[in-house]
């Protein structure tokens, strides 16, 4: 520059030769260009940033996001600036025009649309190499990766490298669609956002959670989210960012803690087990805190993943003299099938009959039961490490290691808080510890292990556990590293005690152990039932005897075909005692007086009809004879369930024929093999479900029936409550999309134990139970009498027979309504047309709409009571009995009525009849447009849980006039709910109504006595406008209405009802109320005294006991006999109840 005088500066213009091809310009150079224009114009910098370009007619649109951008440009003459702007740089020549287009607005303020996709399943991609590698968006990536942490403002261009961990996408109005996906490094996370056609589409939407990416483009802040956001231009496939174990030969990590080490452990069992295979590792150890609870999961990813998995736990052992002495850890793992039942045994031990805070294993115990037992020294928590810090003396560290099997040793950092704690004074301190510990082994000869204490698999993971702990407000000392090491770590981390020691301690040694360690399975293969000798030619019997009696001898042959096959599937797999033990239950109850509703797929099978297990008939629609036993079926699909079918007289002996079946196919319930455990879920009356409980233990022996065991995990909600409550605590700010990566972190972590409220665990008598699981008591409690399976029921559901037995309202409605009405339920016709114009109309019950506030009469008929309910039956009008069956089924399953069945209806797409409701209707239609009845089920499977329909199948469906709608349907499906049980649900139901419509008040007593715990009385007995208000009031309150005025509402609305209907509820009456349940008078309804708020089931007990002696004479009286306190006297006094009782009963002589 100095050569050449005159000259100050020299500005380099990039110029680029461009055809005058306005469309491959767009393809080409559209971003590059709306950059210039950026750098050109700063004041229009925000409104290029959101703006794309489309060449229409020679001309060059600008799309810009609102019309505030449009005036701006046409203010500025910025088309012209845009045209010269053009002609400079690229070479062409072109005008400009301003258009709008709302949808870029969604850039910096997104508005919620309708989501068409959100976290599939069926996209889910967790492999660790991804797709192949290339492009899906866009160019190819070459630039520096940033790490997402350092993104902290708006940028014109990043290049980032990231696994997807959440992702979702929503259809624009103008057919375009907006993905977004959440992606994290490790280091942080964000969100990418990406605006699609349709030549996109299909391989953007197969960008799923697990998927590894790099994406490039500016980073934006958006409005509406409030955080910078990714705007993606290329996205390509990337290889995974996962640490690598390189080392000739691996270690074995012999101590991990999973998500079941309570509130403590954050690593998921597969997880961990995938990673230690991939890695090369021989073998890998399960060691949680106290229990065994993720064995089930383990053998099941070591099987998947081809690793041994070593089953153990980290025990707490305790001298067993005092109950509140002291604890140290220990690690215990199972050599051997003996040692796996030692185990279990130790552990039901620790939970049943030690437990004080944690589940204690006693010494004594320990020693009887070591039989097939390897025992470590632990972590520092152990009882050699603590003698070593207390300063014991050699001899006495080797009689407590002469104890164990093996000495642990732990990196430093794993102690590190002994040093923050004054403990000990420094990092050489820990490394002399490691060392004596070493030189001890060697003195007696046990093997020296080093192991990584385990409680997350990376390093960038501890977070999670730092989460856990600051919710359970522990003091931050800073989170030790107990992550998963390699074997190079793991060798670094041991290298001062010299390179030939840390070998041994790190491979050579676990390596040893773990050969000596038999591979082991948790759980025995198979199902064992219980023995019921001579069950497959008592259910054989059984069922043929019935069938006969139904259908005659010799048997219909569709009949006959059904039951041939059910029977088959059901001896063959040994699943006939199941159905024994069902009936026998079942059996009981009918007997006992109270009838019991079947549950799930189980009325999917004939020979659970014919045993009596369940009411439901599978059949095909068909009329029956129960005179000669003549039957006539329909086959052809034109109707859905008998109940339909028009009345008809027999063609043989002229007698009205029973009309029954509703076309449920057997493979529903055991799978198409016929293979599938079954699993029989019977609702029996909540007054009688611990009769049937006793009955069970009365069958099978007290000693080898337990309840079965549930384990409560973090949920998703609970996990942001515990991230918010951290992130507050630091003061730190995170994006969404890392709030999001916390809390996946955080759930799934096991909080707690329960029980299921129905299932109970049979053991065969022949079998211990702890070849299949420990025991324990639900959440760990003491005083708790109820003994639960330590590991989850789902876990061991296939080698054990589990019993559901259920308490529900609907059986015990129903007993209460025969015993008022001497009615028999039974006899109900599913096709009365009063009780069907219930569902659709009033004009039954004689009010109007403006008096109950409904255009249709299901108050307080299950199944149908609700707003949500009753939108359907306005939407859909039902007028048979198959129509009820297909609304239960839609308001039970998930995106099967709202945006799909409602919208198929409302617009004449569909009729009710034909849109999809349950899992079954999927694979009896196909089967009636003449698709293999395999590939049906297959279609059916992968609908009802959510992965819609694969492409072939899609072709297959057309290929048999399958209409679009139908497969549009099927895609958009995540869960649906069997036909049988809704069929089930629909009958109780529809008796329900029967006695609204006849025995009105009949109908409104059960429905308070067995519903209505939120009654008030003090309230309702006031009349109609008094309720009317409260109704009124609640439903003002919209969703900040708490749970109780929720339910109070709901008993509103019955009320008033009733009222409309003419009926009046009399006040409680201290010497007629029943203690909890409703009366009929000649008055009206007599409410119990429990109905008062403040007066409890128990105290309202007491009352009507002490009154059963005799009348109470004075308050003091019912004070003292009725043990009346206070609050109950001013209640009663307050309604009213005590009008004319004496405060005393001391005679007034003045």
């Amino acid at each position: 520059m100095s050569q050449v005088p005159g000259l100050q500066s020299i500005e380099y213009i990039a110029y680029f030769q461009c055809k005058q091809d306005l469309n491959l310009f767009v393809q080409e150079y559209g971003a590059l260009f709306l950059e210039k224009a950026k750098e050109s114009i700063p004041a229009g910098a925000g409104w290029f940033s959101l703006a794309r370009l489309e060449a229409r007619e020679g001309r060059l649109v600008l799309w810009l996001s609102n019309a505030l951008a449009v005036q701006f440009m046409l203010d500025k003459g910025m088309d012209r600036f845009l045209a010269a702007l053009l002609q400079k740089h690229f070479g062409i020549k072109a005008g400009f025009v301003f258009a709008i287009d709302e949808e870029l607005q969604v850039n910096i303020n997104l508005e919620p649309e309708p989501v068409i996709v959100s976290k599939s399943a069926a996209c889910e991609n967790t492999s660790d190499s991804g797709k192949e590698e290339g492009p899906l968006l866009g160019k190819e990536i070459k630039d520096e990766v940033t790490s997402i942490t350092a993104i902290q403002d708006e940028e014109n261009r990043v290049v980032i490298h990231g696994r997807v961990i959440n992702w979702e996408a929503r259809e624009l109005k103008s057919g375009r669609t907006l993905f977004m996906w959440d992606i994290t490094d490790g280091s942080d996370s964000i969100t990418v956002k990406v605006f699609s056609d349709e030549k996109d589409r299909d391989r953007l939407a197969g960008i799923g959670k697990g998927q590894w990416l790099l994406v490039r483009g500016p980073v934006q802040y958006d409005r509406y989210t409030q955080e910078l956001t990714l705007m993606a231009r290329d996205i390509n496939v990337a290889p995974p960012l996962l640490r690598e174990d390189r080392a000739p030969v691996k270690r074995v990590e012999l101590h991990l803690h999973t998500k079941m080490s309570a509130l403590d452990g954050m690593v998921d069992t597969a997880e961990a087990i995938k990673t230690a295979a991939r890695w090369g590792h021989p073998a890998i150890a399960i060691t949680d805190h106290g229990v065994v609870q993720a064995f089930p999961d383990a053998f099941e990813a070591g099987k998947k993943y081809g690793i041994k998995v070593i089953y153990g736990v980290e025990g707490y052992l305790y001298e067993g003299t005092q109950q509140k002495e002291n604890y140290y850890h220990i690690v215990i793992l199972a050599k051997n099938r003996e040692g796996m039942e030692n185990l279990y045994r130790l552990i039901t031990l620790s939970h049943l009959e030690h437990f004080y805070r944690k589940p204690r294993i006693p010494r004594y115990a320990l020693e009887e039961l070591r039989e097939g037992l390897v025992l470590g020294t632990a972590c520092e928590a152990g009882e050699l490490i603590q003698a070593y810090l207390k300063g014991a003396s050699r001899e006495e560290l080797c009689r407590i290691a002469q104890f164990y099997d093996y000495i642990e040793i732990q990196p430093t950092g794993n102690n590190q808080f002994l040093i923050n704690k004054g403990t000990v004074q420094s990092l050489s301190d820990l490394q002399d510890m490691n060392r004596e510990l070493v030189e001890l082994g060697r003195q007696l000869g046990k093997p020296i292990i080093a192991t990584g204490d385990v409680h997350f698999l990376n390093p960038e993971d501890a977070i999670f556990r730092r989460i856990l702990q600051a919710g359970q407000n522990y003091e931050d000392q800073g989170q030790a590293p107990l992550f998963l090491r390699t074997t190079e770590e793991m060798l670094a981390e041991f290298a001062y005690l010299g390179e030939e020691t840390a070998y041994q301690v790190v491979v050579e040694n676990p390596c040893h152990l773990a050969e000596q360690i038999e591979d082991l399975t948790p759980l025995p293969d198979g199902l064992f039932a219980p023995e019921i000798p001579g069950a497959e030619e008592q259910v054989t019997n059984m069922c043929l005897e019935q069938a006969r009696k139904m259908y005659g001898d010799p048997l219909p042959e569709i009949v006959e075909a059904r039951l041939d096959k059910e029977l088959n599937s059901i001896i063959t797999n040994g699943f006939a005692v199941l159905y024994l033990i069902a009936h026998k239950l079942v059996k009981k109850s009918n007997e006992d007086g109270y009838l019991v509703g079947s549950r799930g797929s189980v009325g999917s099978s004939l020979v659970a009809t014919f045993c009596g297990i369940t009411e439901v008939n599978p059949l095909p629609p068909h009329y029956r004879c129960s005179r000669c036993c003549h039957s006539e079926f329909i086959t052809d699909g034109s109707y859905n369930s008998g109940a339909d079918l028009p009345d008809k007289v027999c063609p043989k002996c002229h007698f009205p024929m029973a009309k029954d079946g509703h076309d449920i196919p057997f493979e529903t319930f055991l799978g198409f093999k016929g293979d599938k455990v079954p699993d029989i879920d019977l609702n029996f009356s909540g007054e009688y479900q611990a009769n049937a409980h006793k009955y069970t233990e009365i069958l099978f022996g007290k000693e080898y029936v337990f309840r079965a065991g549930t384990i409560a995990t973090i949920a998703e909600k609970t996990a942001f409550g515990f991230v918010k409550k951290y992130l507050e605590q630091e003061k730190m700010i995170k994006r969404n999309a890392e709030i999001g990566r916390l809390v996946q972190g955080c759930t799934g972590v096991k909080r707690t134990t329960g029980q299921h409220p129905g299932g109970l665990m049979v053991v065969p008598k022949s079998m211990d139970i702890h070849r299949f699981t420990p025991l324990q008591r639900p959440a760990d409690d003491p005083k708790s009498g109820t003994i639960t399976t330590h590991f989850d029921y789902h876990a061991i559901s296939s080698r054990l027979v589990k019993l559901d037995i259920l308490g529900h309202d609907d059986p015990t409605v129903i007993k209460m309504l025969e015993d008022l009405t001497g009615v028999d339920a039974r006899s109900i016709p599913l096709d009365d047309e009063a009780t069907l114009s219930l569902f659709s109309g009033i004009e039954v019950l004689g009010v109007t709409e403006e008096e109950i506030r409904s255009p249709v009469g299901t108050y307080g008929i299950p199944e149908f009571g609700t707003r949500f309910v009753r939108q359907m039956l306005v939407d859909t009008k039902p007028q048979k009995f198959s129509d009820l069956v297909r609304i239960s089924g839609f308001s039970h399953g998930t995106d099967v009525w709202l945006n799909n069945a409602q919208e198929l209806i409302k617009s004449g797409t569909a009729q009710l009849s034909e849109a999809i409701s349950t899992r079954d209707d999927i694979m009896i239609y196909l089967m009636y447009k003449g698709m293999p009845p395999d590939l049906s089920f297959k279609i059916m499977e992968d609908v009802r849980k959510g992965k819609g329909v694969k492409p072939e199948y899609e072709q297959e469906m057309r290929s048999h006039g399958v209409p679009e709608w139908y497969i549009s349907s099927c895609k958009k499906i995540k869960y649906m709910f069997p036909k049988a049980h809704a069929v089930a649900y629909v009958t109780m139901a529809f008796r329900i109504a029967y006695f609204k419509i006849n025995y009105p008040l009949a109908f409104y007593a059960s429905f308070f006595t067995v519903r209505a715990d939120d009654f008030d009385a003090q309230l309702i007995v006031r009349g109609k406008d008094a309720v009317l208000r409260a109704n009124e009031e609640i439903e003002k309150k919209g969703n900040e209405a708490s749970a109780k005025e929720k339910s109070l509402l709901t008993i509103l609305e019955v009320a008033l009802e009733m009222m409309a209907r003419g009926y009046r509820f009399t006040p409680v009456d201290l010497s007629k109320s029943d203690a909890a349940r409703f009366i009929i008078t000649d008055d009206g309804l007599l409410p119990p005294l429990a109905s008062l708020q403040g007066i409890g089931k128990t105290a309202a007990q007491n009352i009507v006991e002490a009154r059963k002696e005799r009348p109470f004479t004075s308050v003091e009286d019912l004070k003292y006999r009725g043990k009346a306190t206070k609050t109950v006297i001013e209640v009663l006094e307050a309604h009213g109840a005590l009008r004319g009782l004496a405060p005393t009963d001391q005679l007034c002589l003045f």
